[in-house]
């Protein structure tokens, strides 16, 4: 008896050993291995894709305002404390530009009267949301949105029935290129261009707009601009930004706003990122679910195992070695599934960011998080089954 304790005592059990019998477990039932593991899988898949594409979406974002810059701010006139419109003076440009710090300032001024069809055969009231503005020659330069085809609005151009489409106003036109003729303000006006999207002054790409010069002498425009648009020197802007007001509206600065369109990327970025905490938190769930999947595993293999059990303890086996053994399967199941879902969510991410225009990005510590909350959902999984098998009595076993 004391020979066969003194056995008890020295048996050991080698990492090795553990492994081997963790995956021999683990392949014995295939089937069941891998429906337990897909539950871990597309927990960690839907966390990481999600992760991946908020990331990309959100460097797209960061590239787009280092692009474009934050040095833009956007000038309107409001209504004033008569509750009436008020209008920007005609030299309001020219005064803007005249700030030390002012880089380059341009302006449009909506022309709400008018209205844009493909042709006179279109309904009037179809206007497909399409405003028409009149645009200042330096506006591209100040906004930084890009043309997507034709020409822009030059001195001899703007002279003439001549338009300029923003992106989403010349896919309601159904313009896909220069040269087409469209009817604005009961005239026939040609294409010239069309505009790329404009991040920084999104009211651009629904906008159709036209010279100055065309704007005063066809429709009899003042030449009062109703948006200023301004770019400041970094060191200025702050500065700048509060002399704004009295100087586009001396009588009344209050009746004017101010805005920097760089911080609408920036509050939409934001959005995103909680929209993607709450997609992560549901992606949390089912790493839950599918821990509880492989809880649910072991228990039924404990229960199915037990002459195994009884016949290795009975050969000399530890409670604590078919403890480790236990504990060991439920790891190498979450592991399993954890390597599936790191795989599926770098595929999604890889599919849908190019999609969008994204780059592909995944954050390495998202990756590492999922891994290590993986191998503790198997390990906190597995706790019980493991105790369940140590604790079955090798006399018991062998006669059951």
């Amino acid at each position: 008896m004391t020979q066969n304790s003194s056995a008890l005592e020295n048996s050991v059990l080698l990492p090795s050993d553990v492994a081997r019998l963790a995956v021999t477990g683990v392949r014995a039932r295939p089937l069941r291995a891998v429906l337990s593991a897909l539950g871990i899988a597309i927990g960690i898949a839907a966390m990481l894709a999600v992760v991946g594409i908020s990331a990309s979406s959100q460097k797209r974002v960061n590239d787009q305002i280092a692009d474009l810059g934050t040095n833009l701010l956007r000038v309107e006139a409001e209504k004033n404390l008569f509750g009436e419109q008020t209008e920007l003076p005609p030299e309001t440009v020219g005064k803007v530009r005249f700030l030390n710090g002012v880089e380059a300032a341009g302006s449009v001024a909506e022309l709400p009267t008018l209205r844009v069809y493909r042709s006179e055969l279109i309904d009037p009231s179809a206007t497909g949301g399409i405003q028409v503005s009149a645009a200042d020659l330096d506006l591209l330069d100040v906004t930084r949105t890009e043309l997507k085809a034709g020409a822009w609005l030059n001195p001899a151009i703007a002279t003439f029935p001549t338009t300029v489409l923003g992106a989403t106003a010349a896919e309601r036109l159904g313009v896909v290129s220069p040269g087409a003729q469209v009817r604005l303000g009961g005239r026939s006006f040609t294409v010239v261009g069309i505009l790329a999207n404009s991040p920084l002054a999104p009211e651009l790409d629904t906008t159709a707009l036209i010279g100055g010069p065309a704007a005063a002498e066809f429709f009899g425009w003042q030449g009062n601009p109703s948006t200023v648009y301004v770019r400041l020197a970094e060191d200025d802007f702050d500065h700048v930004r509060l002399l704004l007001p009295a100087t586009v509206a001396p009588q009344s600065p209050s009746a004017t706003s101010v805005s920097r369109p760089s911080d609408a990327l920036a509050a939409k970025a934001a959005v995103d990122q909680a929209f993607t905490g709450l997609l992560v938190g549901l992606g949390g769930i089912a790493l839950l679910v599918g821990g509880i999947g492989v809880a649910n595993t072991m228990i039924i293999s404990v229960i199915e195992r037990r002459r195994e059990v009884g016949l290795r303890r009975a050969l000399g086996a530890t409670k604590a070695h078919i403890r480790l053994q236990f504990l060991a399967e439920a790891l190498v199941l979450s592991a399993f599934g954890g390597i599936i879902g790191v795989v599926l969510g770098f595929t999604v991410t890889i599919v849908i960011a190019p999609m969008n225009g994204w780059p592909v990005v995944m954050p390495p510590f998202a990756v590492a998080a999922g891994l290590v909350a993986t191998l503790v959902i198997g390990a906190v999984a597995g706790l019980y089954p493991a105790a369940r098998a140590a604790q079955i009595p090798p006399t018991t076993a062998l006669s059951g």
